[in-house]
Protein backbone atom coordinates (compact mmCIF):
# COMPACT_ATOMS: atom_id res chain seq x y z
CA UNK A 1 0.00 0.00 0.00
CA UNK A 2 1.73 3.04 -0.83
CA UNK A 3 2.33 5.77 1.40
CA UNK A 4 0.66 9.50 0.31
CA UNK A 5 1.28 12.82 1.76
CA UNK A 6 -0.50 15.59 0.81
CA UNK A 7 1.52 18.90 -0.92
CA UNK A 8 4.59 18.09 1.10
CA UNK A 9 7.15 21.10 0.82
CA UNK A 10 9.90 18.34 1.31
CA UNK A 11 10.60 15.89 -1.83
CA UNK A 12 12.93 13.02 -1.77
CA UNK A 13 15.82 12.87 -5.00
CA UNK A 14 16.30 9.37 -5.99
CA UNK A 15 19.34 10.09 -7.42
CA UNK A 16 21.89 7.88 -8.88
CA UNK A 17 22.14 4.29 -7.61
CA UNK A 18 26.03 3.38 -7.97
CA UNK A 19 28.27 0.66 -6.28
CA UNK A 20 30.86 1.82 -3.83
CA UNK A 21 33.20 0.63 -6.22
CA UNK A 22 32.12 2.96 -8.89
CA UNK A 23 30.87 6.14 -6.57
CA UNK A 24 34.26 7.56 -6.88
CA UNK A 25 34.90 7.27 -10.51
CA UNK A 26 31.57 8.88 -11.22
CA UNK A 27 31.82 10.80 -8.81
CA UNK A 28 35.38 12.33 -10.97
CA UNK A 29 34.15 11.87 -14.25
CA UNK A 30 31.28 14.22 -13.31
CA UNK A 31 33.42 16.70 -11.54
CA UNK A 32 36.27 16.86 -14.13
CA UNK A 33 33.29 17.06 -16.63
CA UNK A 34 31.59 20.08 -15.32
CA UNK A 35 34.75 22.38 -15.01
CA UNK A 36 35.97 21.51 -18.06
CA UNK A 37 32.38 22.37 -19.57
CA UNK A 38 32.90 25.57 -17.25
CA UNK A 39 36.14 26.55 -18.14
CA UNK A 40 36.18 25.74 -22.28
CA UNK A 41 32.49 27.24 -22.81
CA UNK A 42 33.45 30.89 -20.49
CA UNK A 43 37.19 30.87 -22.21
CA UNK A 44 35.08 31.15 -25.83
CA UNK A 45 32.68 33.96 -24.19
CA UNK A 46 35.41 35.71 -23.68
CA UNK A 47 37.28 35.18 -26.46
CA UNK A 48 34.83 36.55 -28.71
CA UNK A 49 33.81 39.50 -26.17
CA UNK A 50 37.51 40.53 -26.06
CA UNK A 51 38.79 39.90 -29.69
CA UNK A 52 37.45 42.85 -32.45
CA UNK A 53 37.93 40.03 -35.27
CA UNK A 54 35.26 37.83 -33.63
CA UNK A 55 32.62 40.71 -33.14
CA UNK A 56 30.57 38.47 -36.05
CA UNK A 57 27.18 37.44 -35.81
CA UNK A 58 28.16 34.03 -36.04
CA UNK A 59 30.06 34.36 -32.93
CA UNK A 60 28.08 36.64 -30.79
CA UNK A 61 25.57 34.36 -31.57
CA UNK A 62 27.37 31.10 -30.63
CA UNK A 63 27.95 33.17 -27.20
CA UNK A 64 24.20 32.00 -26.53
CA UNK A 65 25.10 28.18 -26.80
CA UNK A 66 27.80 28.56 -24.58
CA UNK A 67 25.97 30.22 -22.02
CA UNK A 68 23.05 28.08 -22.12
CA UNK A 69 25.72 24.87 -21.82
CA UNK A 70 26.89 26.20 -18.58
CA UNK A 71 23.48 27.17 -17.31
CA UNK A 72 22.12 23.48 -18.09
CA UNK A 73 24.95 21.58 -16.49
CA UNK A 74 25.44 24.06 -13.16
CA UNK A 75 21.73 22.96 -12.63
CA UNK A 76 22.00 19.69 -12.77
CA UNK A 77 25.64 18.56 -12.52
CA UNK A 78 26.40 19.95 -8.58
CA UNK A 79 23.34 19.20 -6.94
CA UNK A 80 23.81 15.59 -8.80
CA UNK A 81 27.80 15.81 -7.19
CA UNK A 82 26.40 16.55 -3.73
CA UNK A 83 23.40 14.17 -3.49
CA UNK A 84 25.98 11.48 -4.34
CA UNK A 85 28.03 12.15 -1.65
CA UNK A 86 25.26 11.86 0.97
CA UNK A 87 23.07 8.66 1.49
CA UNK A 88 19.33 7.85 0.03
CA UNK A 89 17.47 8.58 2.69
CA UNK A 90 19.22 12.28 2.28
CA UNK A 91 18.48 13.62 -0.49
CA UNK A 92 16.23 15.56 -0.20
CA UNK A 93 15.01 18.86 -1.82
CA UNK A 94 12.42 21.67 -1.32
CA UNK A 95 9.57 21.68 -3.65
CA UNK A 96 9.87 24.99 -4.89
CA UNK A 97 13.20 24.63 -4.87
CA UNK A 98 12.35 21.83 -7.07
CA UNK A 99 9.74 23.85 -9.61
CA UNK A 100 13.09 26.35 -9.90
CA UNK A 101 15.51 23.57 -11.22
CA UNK A 102 13.18 21.73 -13.52
CA UNK A 103 12.40 25.03 -14.80
CA UNK A 104 15.89 26.05 -15.86
CA UNK A 105 16.70 22.35 -16.71
CA UNK A 106 13.54 22.70 -19.80
CA UNK A 107 14.44 26.27 -20.76
CA UNK A 108 17.88 25.63 -21.25
CA UNK A 109 17.01 21.88 -23.33
CA UNK A 110 14.55 23.75 -25.57
CA UNK A 111 16.78 27.36 -25.96
CA UNK A 112 19.69 24.59 -27.33
CA UNK A 113 17.27 24.07 -29.83
CA UNK A 114 15.70 27.54 -30.75
CA UNK A 115 19.33 29.14 -30.44
CA UNK A 116 20.80 26.48 -32.75
CA UNK A 117 17.79 27.59 -35.26
CA UNK A 118 18.62 30.88 -35.19
CA UNK A 119 22.10 29.68 -35.89
CA UNK A 120 20.85 28.59 -39.00
CA UNK A 121 19.09 31.70 -39.88
CA UNK A 122 22.63 33.18 -40.07
CA UNK A 123 24.28 30.76 -42.10
CA UNK A 124 21.26 30.93 -44.34
CA UNK A 125 21.72 34.52 -45.35
CA UNK A 126 25.53 34.26 -45.31
CA UNK A 127 25.89 31.86 -47.87
CA UNK A 128 22.63 32.72 -49.76
CA UNK A 129 23.13 36.36 -49.24
CA UNK A 130 26.73 37.18 -49.07
CA UNK A 131 25.95 40.44 -50.42
CA UNK A 132 23.26 41.73 -47.90
CA UNK A 133 24.68 39.74 -45.46
CA UNK A 134 25.91 42.97 -43.51
CA UNK A 135 22.64 44.70 -43.92
CA UNK A 136 20.47 41.90 -42.49
CA UNK A 137 22.58 40.46 -39.55
CA UNK A 138 22.74 44.07 -38.13
CA UNK A 139 23.21 43.98 -33.89
CA UNK A 140 19.01 45.26 -34.13
CA UNK A 141 18.58 42.14 -35.69
CA UNK A 142 20.83 39.75 -33.70
CA UNK A 143 18.75 41.06 -30.42
CA UNK A 144 15.87 40.15 -31.94
CA UNK A 145 16.99 36.75 -32.69
CA UNK A 146 18.31 36.09 -29.24
CA UNK A 147 15.08 37.43 -27.99
CA UNK A 148 13.03 35.15 -30.01
CA UNK A 149 15.39 32.15 -28.84
CA UNK A 150 14.87 32.50 -25.43
CA UNK A 151 11.53 34.48 -25.86
CA UNK A 152 9.93 31.29 -27.36
CA UNK A 153 11.83 29.32 -25.17
CA UNK A 154 10.86 30.96 -21.91
CA UNK A 155 6.85 30.67 -22.75
CA UNK A 156 6.92 27.25 -24.04
CA UNK A 157 8.36 25.62 -20.83
CA UNK A 158 6.62 28.61 -18.79
CA UNK A 159 2.89 26.67 -19.85
CA UNK A 160 4.88 23.67 -19.45
CA UNK A 161 5.34 24.17 -15.71
CA UNK A 162 2.29 26.03 -14.79
CA UNK A 163 -0.32 23.13 -16.12
CA UNK A 164 2.21 20.98 -13.40
CA UNK A 165 2.39 23.53 -10.27
CA UNK A 166 -1.67 23.47 -10.28
CA UNK A 167 -1.81 20.00 -9.56
CA UNK A 168 -2.18 18.81 -5.68
CA UNK A 169 0.78 16.50 -4.73
CA UNK A 170 0.56 13.24 -2.75
CA UNK A 171 3.34 11.82 -3.49
CA UNK A 172 7.16 12.94 -2.22
CA UNK A 173 9.27 10.24 -4.16
CA UNK A 174 10.84 11.90 -7.26
CA UNK A 175 11.91 9.20 -9.87
CA UNK A 176 15.08 10.92 -11.03
CA UNK A 177 18.38 12.16 -10.73
CA UNK A 178 17.36 15.84 -10.90
CA UNK A 179 14.18 17.78 -10.81
CA UNK A 180 11.27 17.65 -14.71
CA UNK A 181 8.61 18.49 -15.62
CA UNK A 182 6.89 14.76 -15.85
CA UNK A 183 8.72 13.60 -12.33
CA UNK A 184 6.99 16.57 -10.90
CA UNK A 185 3.71 16.30 -12.20
CA UNK A 186 4.29 12.28 -11.43
CA UNK A 187 3.96 13.08 -8.12
CA UNK A 188 0.16 14.13 -8.20
CA UNK A 189 -2.90 11.64 -8.08
CA UNK A 190 -4.96 14.01 -9.74
CA UNK A 191 -5.54 13.72 -14.04
CA UNK A 192 -2.67 14.30 -15.77
CA UNK A 193 -4.23 14.20 -19.11
CA UNK A 194 -3.97 17.98 -20.06
CA UNK A 195 -0.10 17.80 -19.22
CA UNK A 196 0.44 14.55 -21.28
CA UNK A 197 -0.98 16.44 -24.45
CA UNK A 198 0.65 19.28 -23.84
CA UNK A 199 3.81 17.84 -22.96
CA UNK A 200 3.86 15.57 -26.06
CA UNK A 201 2.71 18.79 -28.21
CA UNK A 202 5.48 20.52 -26.60
CA UNK A 203 7.81 18.22 -28.07
CA UNK A 204 6.76 17.75 -31.23
CA UNK A 205 6.60 21.38 -31.81
CA UNK A 206 10.05 21.74 -30.86
CA UNK A 207 11.88 18.63 -32.63
CA UNK A 208 9.59 19.59 -35.99
CA UNK A 209 10.40 23.45 -36.11
CA UNK A 210 13.74 22.60 -35.38
CA UNK A 211 14.25 19.94 -37.59
CA UNK A 212 12.08 21.59 -40.34
CA UNK A 213 14.07 24.94 -40.50
CA UNK A 214 17.74 22.85 -40.69
CA UNK A 215 16.17 21.27 -43.30
CA UNK A 216 14.86 24.50 -45.17
CA UNK A 217 18.06 26.44 -44.03
CA UNK A 218 20.49 23.68 -45.38
CA UNK A 219 17.76 22.65 -48.82
CA UNK A 220 18.70 26.36 -50.07
CA UNK A 221 22.65 26.51 -49.14
CA UNK A 222 22.98 23.33 -51.06
CA UNK A 223 20.85 24.52 -53.97
CA UNK A 224 22.91 27.75 -53.67
CA UNK A 225 26.24 25.62 -53.80
CA UNK A 226 25.45 23.37 -56.24
CA UNK A 227 24.65 25.84 -58.91
CA UNK A 228 27.52 28.36 -58.03
CA UNK A 229 30.75 28.24 -59.69
CA UNK A 230 32.53 30.42 -56.81
CA UNK A 231 34.86 27.90 -54.86
CA UNK A 232 35.41 30.50 -52.13
CA UNK A 233 31.76 30.63 -51.63
CA UNK A 234 31.69 27.01 -51.19
CA UNK A 235 34.96 26.48 -49.11
CA UNK A 236 33.63 28.91 -46.78
CA UNK A 237 29.80 27.13 -46.56
CA UNK A 238 31.29 23.77 -46.30
CA UNK A 239 33.10 25.13 -43.17
CA UNK A 240 30.62 26.95 -41.46
CA UNK A 241 27.48 25.00 -42.20
CA UNK A 242 29.51 21.52 -41.29
CA UNK A 243 30.11 22.80 -38.04
CA UNK A 244 26.89 24.08 -37.18
CA UNK A 245 25.72 20.78 -38.53
CA UNK A 246 27.45 18.21 -36.21
CA UNK A 247 26.61 20.40 -33.16
CA UNK A 248 22.92 20.12 -34.17
CA UNK A 249 23.18 16.36 -35.07
CA UNK A 250 24.77 15.62 -31.10
CA UNK A 251 22.15 17.56 -29.93
CA UNK A 252 19.04 16.04 -31.66
CA UNK A 253 20.83 12.36 -31.18
CA UNK A 254 21.50 12.90 -27.46
CA UNK A 255 17.64 14.20 -26.84
CA UNK A 256 16.51 11.15 -29.07
CA UNK A 257 18.04 8.97 -27.08
CA UNK A 258 17.04 10.38 -23.78
CA UNK A 259 13.13 10.23 -25.46
CA UNK A 260 13.34 6.86 -26.64
CA UNK A 261 14.87 5.36 -23.47
CA UNK A 262 11.69 6.67 -21.48
CA UNK A 263 10.30 3.52 -23.53
CA UNK A 264 11.59 1.34 -21.13
CA UNK A 265 10.74 1.72 -17.71
CA UNK A 266 13.56 -1.25 -16.43
CA UNK A 267 16.24 0.97 -18.25
CA UNK A 268 15.82 3.37 -15.48
CA UNK A 269 19.31 3.38 -14.31
CA UNK A 270 20.50 3.37 -17.99
CA UNK A 271 18.33 6.60 -18.27
CA UNK A 272 19.63 8.16 -15.59
CA UNK A 273 22.98 7.96 -16.94
CA UNK A 274 22.25 9.01 -20.45
CA UNK A 275 20.24 11.73 -18.67
CA UNK A 276 23.37 13.20 -17.70
CA UNK A 277 25.61 12.54 -20.59
CA UNK A 278 22.62 14.63 -22.55
CA UNK A 279 24.28 18.01 -20.58
CA UNK A 280 27.65 16.96 -20.35
CA UNK A 281 27.97 15.48 -23.98
CA UNK A 282 27.16 18.62 -26.07
CA UNK A 283 28.52 21.15 -23.63
CA UNK A 284 31.95 19.60 -23.70
CA UNK A 285 31.59 19.23 -27.81
CA UNK A 286 30.84 22.49 -28.48
CA UNK A 287 33.37 24.92 -27.75
CA UNK A 288 35.53 21.91 -29.32
CA UNK A 289 34.17 21.96 -32.60
CA UNK A 290 33.54 25.92 -32.58
CA UNK A 291 37.32 25.81 -31.73
CA UNK A 292 38.59 23.39 -34.03
CA UNK A 293 36.49 25.24 -37.25
CA UNK A 294 37.56 28.63 -36.52
CA UNK A 295 41.03 30.13 -37.49
CA UNK A 296 40.48 33.02 -34.77
CA UNK A 297 39.99 31.06 -32.09
CA UNK A 298 42.76 28.73 -33.32
CA UNK A 299 45.40 31.58 -33.74
CA UNK A 300 44.65 33.28 -30.22
CA UNK A 301 45.07 29.46 -28.54
CA UNK A 302 48.81 29.72 -30.46
CA UNK A 303 49.98 32.85 -29.08
CA UNK A 304 48.57 32.34 -25.68
CA UNK A 305 50.46 28.41 -25.17
CA UNK A 306 53.58 30.66 -27.36
CA UNK A 307 53.13 33.00 -25.12
CA UNK A 308 53.38 30.64 -21.85
CA UNK A 309 56.53 28.94 -23.77
CA UNK A 310 58.59 31.92 -24.00
CA UNK A 311 58.11 33.02 -20.56
CA UNK A 312 61.20 32.26 -18.16
CA UNK A 313 60.75 29.70 -15.38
Amino acid sequence: MENYTYNSLTLQLEGLIVSKDASYPVFLFLLISYLFIITANTGIILLIFFDKNLHQPMYLLFNNLSFNDMLGNSIVIPRLLVDMLRPPSERLISYYECVVQAFLIHLSNTASFTVLMIMAFDRYVAICNPLRYAAIMTNKMMIKLTVFAWGAALVLVGILLGLTIRLNRCRTMMKGIYCSNASLFKLSCESVFINNVYGLTFTVVLFSSSIGSIVLTYTQITVVCLTSKNKSLNRKALKTCSTHLVVYMILLLSAMTVIALHRFPQASETKKFVGVLYHIIPGSLNPIVYGIQSKEIQKFLLKFFESKKILPS
